[in-house]
């Protein structure tokens, strides 16, 4: 996360482990007048991988921001085999949100949003309801009500899609979007849909998960944002927290703590993303702090 309203360039890297890669990539930097602000690592010593994250002020930097991708990778990248991303602050990112008809998510993004918490634009709103269209008028979002069933998946996912590409999306959060997605519609966004669930699964299925935990008498209330894939609520995970129960708590209780809780894990996860945090390997996230 940048720590400087300074505007700044952030690469996100990984390639297999070796000698001399934090060298390479530091000295390209300073070798074009750049100043490092943060600088994060991590080798996975068991798949021998590298991983890093480093910001750098550009404020006297000889490169202009359209040749550094390319002169990075004619410097470095491509000598070590690098996956590699490059990110400037002063990019604001377009998030959709998906909603259908529970509440809690889509409030407290949406007023996080307009206190100016996050640097991010919100030009649309997608729901399988009407429930919230007013709420979207009252903070002027864009609202389009695509209702989803068997027989029209595929075609009101096109219409989705339609929608996202109109409005030049860039990532997608599902604040409690209650619609299994379609591993067509996902190829569209690999690594770019956010999504929340309480983390009963897979010992408390159903529509009736607390009520389940609750006749179980559980200890511990999670919740869990992750990246959307094709694998039901199995893509990598971004952020999880938990919070203590006990026997005083009612069904009701545990469901308010594990809505909050919802809404904190995912903002946390969206922070992230927006703050260009998160690596990505197989189903593997690396979250650098």
């Amino acid at each position: 996360m940048s720590t400087s309203n300074r505007e700044s360039a952030t690469l996100l890297i990984h390639c297999a482990d070796q000698p001399g890669i934090v060298v390479a990539i530091t000295e390209f930097i300073f070798n074009n007048g750049g100043n490092i602000l943060n600088l994060d690592q991590h080798v996975d010593t068991d798949q021998h991988r590298f991983f890093m994250r480093v910001e750098w002020d550009l404020r006297q930097f000889s490169l202009a921001e359209d040749s550094i991708g390319n002169a990075f990778e004619a410097a470095v990248a491509s000598r070590l085999r690098m996956q590699w991303q490059l990110h400037f602050s002063t990019d604001k990112l377009r998030m959709a949100l998906f909603v259908s008809k529970l509440p809690h998510c889509f409030y407290d993004v949406l007023s996080r949003y307009e206190s100016g918490e996050w640097q991010v634009d919100i030009p649309l709103i997608i729901s399988n309801h009407e429930d919230m269209a007013a709420v979207a008028e009252r903070f002027g979002i864009d609202y389009f009500c695509l209702p989803v069933d068997t027989h029209n998946k595929r075609a009101q996912e096109q219409k989705q899609l339609e929608l996202l590409a109109d409005y030049r999306i860039d990532f997608i959060v599902l604040a409690r979007y209650m619609q299994i997605l379609t591993s067509d519609f996902i190829e569209h966004y690999p690594q770019r849909i956010i999504n929340i669930h309480h983390s009963f699964l897979p010992a408390f299925p159903g529509s009736r998960p607390y009520h389940s935990a609750f006749a179980r008498g559980v200890k511990i209330i999670g919740a869990t944002s992750h990246f959307v894939t094709a694998d039901l609520d199995a893509g990598p995970i971004i952020e999880q927290d938990v919070v203590h129960v006990s026997h005083k708590d009612t069904v009701d209780d545990m469901v308010r703590k594990g809505r909050d809780l919802e809404k904190v894990v995912l903002s946390r996860a969206i922070w992230h993303h927006l703050n260009h945090n998160l690596l990505v390997c197989e189903n593997r996230t690396v979250v650098f702090d």
